[in-house]
């Protein structure tokens, strides 16, 4: 049974979850926001080690700041939550252009029967082309590649329905590869990582995450050492503290931040989201690249961009007692949405480490310098400040500058 939890809260809250050990997506979110909504988890908490939640949260009651923000609605009725025209606009992303021949991976666990159908309905709303498995747009495969399909599951069909949609926003050119794992094991959820880089994927985003153990450098080795290939991993939503595979020196670890228009030259102004995961890993090593330090082992996060549900995204899921249009948050959101950049950007180079392009050209990102995820003696670990912070890493996207080798 998912967990309806206010976002009213003081950020504490959070912290004092993880400081429990709660598992990823069971904790409450917190946020100090006078504008509240509440949101539930759309997947289950784990119950054992290895396991693995999406990390999605949906709307339940509240109006989002970004309620009605689409300007370009190509229907009567504007879905609440920021759709593609707000989010190009907000990160300064060339949609219209970028983005053909490439193709977006998609890894989540179990089935959803309606994805390609509830893709379309996205689509067409917001008057994007048709991404079907007829024109070749989109493909939906099991963790082997095959279509015999792992059981279906609404909570996670919310969560792909989520990487379905924002993919779709940041990027509409792109094809999208949706590869469903038989569970939310690390271990099945890692063989579909390897099967979208088997079958060509050059752009990967997992939006799921669980707690570090002494298993993550076999993960890491196994799973997400893929030279050449940009893969994403959503930093958490239960405010400071580490998930995995985030952690991974081998991904971009994609922090949360909210999202509000503003009346400065970009028209828009990221603040780090009280829910954000960030902080020093307990297993995997620091990466080069990674030049921040406090922190001798790998830092989360790499990069953010919106994942606050009171700056919430418009998504549309049918699966079972889905209700069509809803509003979500959740570094689920961010994690897509930075893939879809890489994208944009063009195929890396074979060989590299995408992780390591953002921080060869930070001055293309737009830096995020307040805020906080939690308590960390207002280090930058939990503290939006000037350059590198743990909750939004180096910024959220100012064109695909960072995103390019």
């Amino acid at each position: 049974m998912r967990r309806t939890v206010s976002l009213t809260a003081v950020a504490t809250l959070a912290t004092a979850a993880l400081a429990l050990a709660a598992p990823a997506g069971q904790a409450a979110v917190a946020t100090s926001s006078a504008h509240g909504v509440t949101v539930a988890h759309a997947c289950a908490a784990p119950t054992k080690k290895g396991q693995m939640a999406c990390n999605a949260l949906q709307v339940t009651g509240g109006t989002p700041r970004s309620a009605h923000a689409e300007s370009d609605l190509t229907a009567a009725a504007a879905p609440s939550g920021y759709g593609p025209a707000s989010l190009q606009a907000a990160y300064n992303l060339p949609s219209a252009a970028g983005g053909s021949g490439q193709t977006v991976a998609i890894v989540d666990a179990y089935d959803d029967p309606n994805a390609e159908s509830d893709l379309a309905t996205y689509r067409a709303q917001y008057g994007l082309s048709a991404c079907t498995t007829a024109n070749g747009c989109f493909t939906k495969v099991n963790q082997s590649g095959g279509t015999s399909y792992p059981r279906g599951d609404s909570g996670w069909a919310e969560e792909i329905s989520l990487d379905l949609d924002m993919v779709s926003a940041a990027c509409p050119n792109c094809k999208i590869l949706l590869v469903e794992a038989s569970s939310a094991s690390m271990t099945n959820l890692g063989t579909a990582v390897n099967t979208a880089v088997r079958l060509g994927a050059k752009f990967v985003s997992n939006s799921y995450g669980g707690s570090e153990s002494s298993n993550d450098a076999t993960y890491d080795a196994s799973y997400f050492n893929h030279p050449g290939v940009a893969i994403t991993v959503s930093s958490g939503d239960n405010g400071y503290g580490v998930e995995y595979p985030a952690a991974s020196k081998y991904v971009t670890a994609v922090g949360g931040t909210s999202l509000k228009t503003a009346s400065n030259a970009r028209g828009w102004t990221d603040t780090v989201w009280s829910g954000a995961g960030s902080g020093c890993s307990a297993d995997d090593a620091k990466p080069s690249w990674q030049k921040d330090t406090g922190c001798a082992s790998r830092t989360v996060a790499d990069v953010s961009a919106v994942a606050d549900p009171n700056t919430g995204v418009a998504v549309y899921d049918s699966y079972r007692s889905a209700t069509g249009w809803m509003v979500f948050g959740g570094t689920s959101a961010s994690s897509p949405l930075i893939a879809a950049t890489y994208a944009l950007g063009g195929a890396p180079s074979a060989g590299s480490y995408p992780s390591s392009f953002p921080y060869a050209h930070t001055s293309a990102l737009y830096d995020v310098t307040s805020g906080s995820n939690g308590s960390c003696g207002g280090s930058y670990l939990c503290t939006g400040t000037t350059g590198y912070d743990g909750p939004s890493g180096l910024g959220v996207p100012n064109g695909t500058a960072a995103f390019t080798g």
